[in-house]
């Protein structure tokens, strides 16, 4: 089984809606777990360099024996590296701990904005999209604010912004200026470290469909158009995870799952970390 569900980007690539996260992910176990990923069906892996498990993801990836050009690689630019110079060497050893060529997705990890490098920082993105070396670049945890005002300075309009997105912390009003803009909504912590799962209508539905919590919660991603990427280091869940692209819910069972959204977040405000 392979995820079929695939989005088309404002530059006109497509991403594979369902991916799977690497954050936390022991780095002497990255190789297996991603080469079994990609053996499962997945084709789209997320790492960054904070990760420190870039080295294991290019490598998962070559033992898979997968053609490079079938997995959807992201990685990212972290703080202490912002600024056009830094980037481009940022970039560069991503690339070389990775072992490719190019990614397909480079993204800007934090907007940092005390240290209000972002926009130096975009620009040397845009240098790698257009050298073709970043295939689509993007941004993460930046709010509508920040977003506003790249957008004003950009050449290119980010094609994807990571954030945190879960069922108790939906972000209605952000997702729609992605909408209005065109930028894809991507979420991490999709399931939100597990507690989503355990809510009693989640539990209902998935008794419902025949389905597993996960699921039920994915497949709420997937229809509301967002792109996810559910960290796991177990193979028996990352084919549950994929699983989600295999049924529908209800318009009335997604309208309840909305009443769910509390704004709570679990990580890092974008304003106040740096």
């Amino acid at each position: 089984m392979t995820n079929s569900l695939d989005i088309r980007l404002n530059d006109g690539h497509t991403i594979p809606q369902l991916g799977l996260g690497t954050y936390k992910m022991d780095p002497a176990a990255t190789a297996e777990l991603v080469a079994q990923a990609i053996d499962i069906g997945y084709r789209h892996i997320d790492t960054a360099t904070l990760y420190n498990n870039e080295t294991g993801v290019g490598e998962g990836l070559r033992r898979s024996g997968i053609d490079r050009d079938e997995v959807f690689i992201t990685t990212k630019v972290w703080q202490d590296m912002q600024g056009y110079d830094a980037t481009l060497r940022a970039f560069d050893e991503s690339l070389e701990r990775l072992g490719l060529e190019e990614v397909d997705l480079y993204l800007i990890h934090w907007p940092a904005p005390a240290l209000d490098r972002y926009l130096e920082t975009w620009d040397a993105l845009e240098r790698l999209h257009d050298e073709g070396r970043a295939r689509s670049i993007g941004v993460a945890n930046f709010k509508t604010h920040h977003l506003e005002r790249l957008i004003k300075e950009a050449d290119v309009v980010p094609a994807v912004n990571q954030v945190e997105l879960h069922p108790a912390f939906q972000q209605p009003e952000l997702r729609h200026f992605h909408m209005q803009h065109g930028i894809a909504t991507e979420a991490w912590a999709p399931l939100r470290r597990g507690d989503a799962l355990a809510k009693p209508l989640v539990q209902e539905l998935a008794e419902k469909y025949g389905r597993t919590p996960a699921q039920i919660v994915l497949r709420w991603h997937l229809e509301i158009g967002n792109i996810a990427i559910p960290k796991s280091s177990h193979p028996e869940r990352m084919r549950e995870n994929l699983g989600a692209a295999e049924f529908a819910l209800d318009a009335d069972d997604l309208a309840r799952l909305a009443q769910l959204d509390t704004d709570t977040r679990t990580g890092k405000d974008p304003d106040d970390f740096n």
